[in-house]
């Protein structure tokens, strides 16, 4: 069995790693660490898992929960993620950060958007950024997997196999995209309380969303140009999911029925991403619970641009799930390993 350590196990995305985990034929718990909960048990803080998960939490020491693992997933805050990763490296095992520390290659970037000091940059090297439907060849034998941001992930598979082929003007990118109130986080913020959030929807991150660099980085290298995108991210009433809208201008006259058949050749054999049939668009509700991906698109031939919809759930293809996917390929399993349930709905 692999042994699996969490390092920020009770926010959100760590609560969604351990429910995923716990279910995984080859993995076994081998450490949960909190900064807040540490002497609790793991079902004491979510007695949702009771009976199912009752390990008692640890301190946030990261040498200790390397000490014990053959994986370690770091779901801390940026900026906190580089002595663990040193702790993994130490170790000799692979880290995977599902925050933005690793994301990128340019320090300055990554200061620059997230307004923190970077003291990893020695690392960066070591580190990869893994969206297994974009660059599964360069995951095996990564020693820091850059864990994918929960809005990229729904662009950039949005995007990709027209931006791949040539068919994008790369200026003309415009992204509408809307979450639930889980990618916030659990930590208490105005925000995102009840009273503030019900009944009501709201952009925020005008211009300066924190995914925005990383959307266009990812996008250029996909598209082999370079890509400048308008970012709009709003928040709604609900606690789970994602849908993208993208509006680009085609660079040139494109029938749906082309546009599909490559969304079909890129996709037509991954099992987490489904072109949806002809006219059917994505609800974040189809994809609810699930590390499935769900797109489709249509050509807008009095403007000449394209709209494509795509949809996720922000914590487990946006976050938990894919850093399970990039663990089952670095660890050699089958890449849906402990990954295969299917949405909830209703």
């Amino acid at each position: 069995m692999i042994r699996a350590g969490i390092i920020g196990a009770t926010g959100y995305t760590g609560v969604e790693l351990v429910r995923l985990l716990s279910g995984h034929p080859e993995v076994s718990l081998s450490s949960l660490a909190s900064h807040s909960y540490a002497g609790e048990t793991f079902s004491g803080v979510y007695p949702a898992q009771t009976d199912l998960c009752d390990m008692e939490l640890s301190v946030q020491d990261p040498e200790k929960v390397a000490e014990v693992s053959d994986v370690l997933f770091l779901a801390l805050p940026h900026g906190h993620a580089t002595e663990a990763a040193r702790a993994g490296l130490a170790r000799g095992i692979p880290v995977i950060d599902l925050g933005a520390d690793f994301r990128f290659r340019d320090k300055k970037v990554y200061e620059t958007w997230y307004k923190v000091a970077h003291p990893g940059e020695d690392l960066f090297p070591k580190a990869r950024y893994c969206l297994p439907e974009i660059n599964r060849q360069e995951i095996p034998g990564t020693a820091i997997v850059g864990n994918p941001g929960c809005y990229p992930t729904s662009v950039i598979l949005g995007l990709a196999p027209l931006l791949r082929r040539g068919w994008l003007d790369p200026a003309s990118v415009i992204v509408d995209a809307k979450s639930g109130v889980s990618g916030a986080g659990r930590s208490l913020a105005l925000g995102s309380h009840f009273t503030e959030v019900n009944d009501s929807i709201r952009a925020y991150g005008i211009t300066d969303h924190r995914h925005t660099p990383e959307i266009e980085e990812q996008l250029s290298r996909v598209g082999g140009t370079p890509v400048m995108i308008n970012f709009t991210p709003h928040l709604v009433p609900m606690t789970r999911g994602i849908l993208s809208t993208m509006y680009a201008r085609l660079s040139e006259d494109l029938t749906d029925e082309v546009l599909r058949e490559a969304y079909m050749e890129d996709y037509g054999n991954e099992y987490f991403v489904h072109l949806l049939p002809e006219n059917i668009f994505p609800r974040t509700k189809w994809v609810y619970g699930s590390n499935h991906v769900h797109i489709n698109l249509k050509a807008d031939r009095r403007t000449g641009r394209v709209v494509v919809v795509s949809a996720i759930d922000n914590l487990v293809k946006g976050a938990s799930g894919q850093a399970i996917q990039n663990m089952n390929i670095l660890m050699g399993l089958p890449e849906t390993t402990g990954l295969t349930a299917a949405p909830v709905f209703p």
